[in-house]
């Protein structure tokens, strides 16, 4: 008898250990807001130009991205991806999904979706929205200057790209429509980011005027600095977006 309870313990610590390596596996790489390692490739934001371009009735490129074309879809999936869009639980598991561009979209801009996630999550204080408000806010401050100055590197290759083309020996009309395609793709791109920024505007300020309502606080003037940073930025940025229609857009200086 006492070599089959000992028996019995050791299958059932075997398959202990089992189910923990298994769930520790799955949170591997999976920290808040992040994406598991496992499911990461150099390509894993190629998606975005497809959607940009099919959204509007372009078709989309078949050429390899380049090292600055894969930055800057890699750049501008933070600033794409809503804030507070998933929930914690997800992102410890590293939730990813593509998302529809803003020309495939039917439903109107809800700017005040994020301020009622924001207060209707439970919260130890008030002071932590304030805090999540002012956080959010600053990381697409922190975003902004790195993802425009990878556009800005694109753009300016797209025309050398586009310049060029006139002087390439038996271009083909496939690689013509690849290289047309590609650099609608990086303009759109460039333009959904910067509607994305002007919704995010939007949301904040909305959530800030409803959090001194609910629960005024000093932090309320930071957060308030903070969102009219980014509009002036956003009003201003290194490079202007035509209307989305694989426009070309203009580099400013």
């Amino acid at each position: 008898m006492p070599d089959t309870i000992r028996q019995i313990r050791s299958v059932l610590s075997a398959a202990l250990l089992t189910l923990l390596a298994v769930t520790l596996g799955a949170c591997s790489g999976g920290d808040f807001g992040r994406t598991r390692a496992d499911m990461r490739s150099d390509d894993m934001h190629r998606w975005l130009g497809a959607e940009a371009t099919g959204s509007v009735g372009l078709t989309p490129s078949q050429f390899q991205l380049t090292d600055e074309e894969r930055q800057l879809r890699d750049l501008a999936y933070p600033m794409i991806e809503p804030p507070l869009s998933r929930p914690a639980w997800k992102s410890v598991f590293g939730d990813y999904k593509a998302m529809p561009s803003p020309w495939r979209q039917k439903i109107v801009f809800d700017r005040t979706m994020y301020g009622r996630t924001l207060i209707d999550e439970p919260h130890r204080s008030h002071s932590s929205r304030y805090a999540q408000l002012i956080e959010d806010v600053r990381n697409d401050i922190t975003r902004f200057e790195p993802f425009f100055a990878s556009a800005i590197r694109v753009i300016d290759l797209d025309r050398k790209r586009d310049a060029s083309m006139a002087r390439v020996s038996a271009l083909s009309p496939r690689e013509r429509d690849d290289a047309v395609a590609r650099m609608q793709e990086n303009s759109l791109i460039v333009q959904w980011v910067q509607q994305c920024l002007e919704q995010r505007i939007s949301s904040y300020r909305w959530a800030l005027e409803r959090l001194v309502i609910h629960a005024p606080d000093g932090m309320a003037a930071d957060a308030d600095r903070l969102i009219g940073e980014l509009a002036a930025q956003t009003a201003n940025p290194p490079v202007q977006a035509q209307p989305p229609y694989g426009r070309a857009v203009i580099s400013k200086g």
